[in-house]
């Protein structure tokens, strides 16, 4: 009887080992992850929180059929070809090809991944990489066979171009030419795209097309450590505080940032707070930065004078709209003074109003003259510094549900010592409402009839009287 309880025992977990696929039982975060239907779907999460294994086994379920249960996401309904595939082939053997095989150094262990061993019915092998392959073979429940090709980033986007696929798995952060390539190769099928990555390169192009460009067929599942539910809550705490202070946010919550680079080397968590009603008695001031091409940005500062604490309390991103598109959207946050920048009192090319004048004549009440330090100057850098001293400080906070705010906090940065005027809009809106500070208002107080303050020379630069 011993000698069968072993037997049965050990036969149990050569059924577990070779098909996981059974024993996979996702979280919260990697349900949302395989539900969704749109064309393209990134997965953006920390470091070993889970992500890349979800990827794995929705490809597994495609590539079977095998779809559970508790299945609610896309269903072939045929065999499918599928391009799964890392930045080399070393690590798309280390990485898909691990999760989806099993142990690369380990032959006789292929079959104990994602893809269940009795789904595989063969493979060839990738020349010059130890290991590694470069198709497998796969049984589908409809009787036909799908087709699992593994490649990878360096090959660039010629190697890319063979094939129409049906599905492709991007595992780490692809280059612009490889995803646009890769989703090219479904183009045909209208079949699917996945990405699974943490984003450490900040708002690439890749990341920023799913952040910034809004579509139908694009989606955003973002995983923190706090999904992670194979971590204890001390667990979470060892880890985060196991990173520099500055790659927190994309190892640990999957948010796109630009590491020792970056502007405002400050952690969320320091500078975000819940949303309160702010007190009456507390000064008010808005900042707008103007744009087009790139968006026009507005920010609203409330100011705890007591404390000497600043909250931004509303945030605001377009582009391409007029400035009485924009004032329409602004004036119902209340009767503030507007703060703007230097360049928003020149004249336009074509011998139209300046921006200063076009938003005072759209209904916002505009400074007299453009911003300014107390000492009469406009640097950008001792802005930036006064900001920095207050968020290391704690007398400088944010609303934590200003998306478009936190995202281009984590993104602003310096390249070879400069400013990158990229993604910094609402950056600049928050530095120009903070440099006239001195004038902000509380709306208890503010009368019907507003006299502006003048400007050096005694008169408005903005209308020139």
């Amino acid at each position: 009887m011993l000698k069968e309880q072993v037997t049965l025992l050990a036969e149990l977990q050569r059924r577990r080992s070779t098909n996981r696929l059974k024993q996979y039982k996702p979280y919260a975060k990697q349900l949302e992850y395989h539900a969704k239907l749109e064309r393209e779907c990134l997965f953006m999460a920390g470091n070993q929180l889970g992500k890349t294994l979800a990827g794995a086994a929705e490809d597994a379920i495609h590539l079977t059929g095998q779809y559970p249960d508790w299945w609610t996401g896309h269903r072939f309904t045929r065999p499918i070809v599928m391009i799964a595939g890392s930045e080399s082939y070393e690590l798309t053997r280390d990485g898909l090809q691990r999760l989806l095989i099993g142990p690369p150094a380990a032959e006789d262990e292929w079959g104990t991944g994602m893809i269940p061993k009795s789904s595989i019915l063969g493979y060839t092998r990738r020349a010059g990489v130890s290991a590694a392959l470069d198709t497998v073979s796969i049984a589908h429940v409809s009787g036909g066979t799908s087709t699992l090709l593994f490649k990878a980033y360096e090959q660039g986007r010629g190697k890319w171009q063979a094939n129409t696929v049906d599905y492709v798995h991007f595992d780490e952060e692809p280059p612009e030419d490889v995803y646009t390539e890769g989703i090219t190769r479904t183009n045909a099928t209208k079949g699917l795209v996945r990405v699974t990555f943490t984003p450490l390169m900040g708002m690439s192009n890749v990341v920023r097309r799913f952040l910034s460009e809004e579509s139908p067929d694009r989606v955003v599942v973002k995983m923190t450590i706090d999904d992670a539910e194979h971590y204890t809550p001390e667990d979470r705490a060892r880890i985060i505080a196991s990173y520099p202070e500055h790659e927190r946010d994309a190892r640990t919550k999957g948010e796109p940032t630009l590491g020792s680079g970056r502007i405002y080397p400050v952690v969320t968590e320091r500078i975000s707070v819940a949303p309160f009603e702010i007190p009456r008695h507390w000064p008010q001031i808005g900042g707008l930065d103007f744009g087009w091409d790139h968006p026009t940005a507005a920010v609203n500062l409330a100011w705890d004078r007591d404390s000497d604490v600043i909250y931004v309390t509303k945030a605001y991103r377009r582009r391409q709209a007029t400035p009485l598109e924009h004032a329409a959207a602004l004036k119902p946050w209340g009767n503030i003074v507007w703060a703007w920048p230097h360049d928003g009192k020149h004249q336009m090319k074509d011998g139209g109003k300046s921006f200063a004048v076009q938003y005072e004549q759209a209904g916002l009440r505009m400074m007299a003259t453009h911003a300014t330090h107390r000492d009469g100057g406009y640097g950008v850098e001792a802005g930036i510094s006064e900001i920095l001293i207050r968020m290391q400080s704690g007398r400088f906070k944010v609303f934590s549900h200003l998306t478009d705010w936190f995202d281009e906090f984590r993104l602003y940065h310096r390249k070879d010592g400069l400013i990158v005027k990229e993604v910094d809009d609402v950056m600049d809106a928050t530095r120009t409402g903070i440099m006239m500070l001195r004038f902000a208002e509380a709306p208890d107080v503010v009368e019907d009839t507003w006299e502006r303050p003048e400007g050096p020379d005694g008169r408005s630069e903005a209308t020139g009287y």
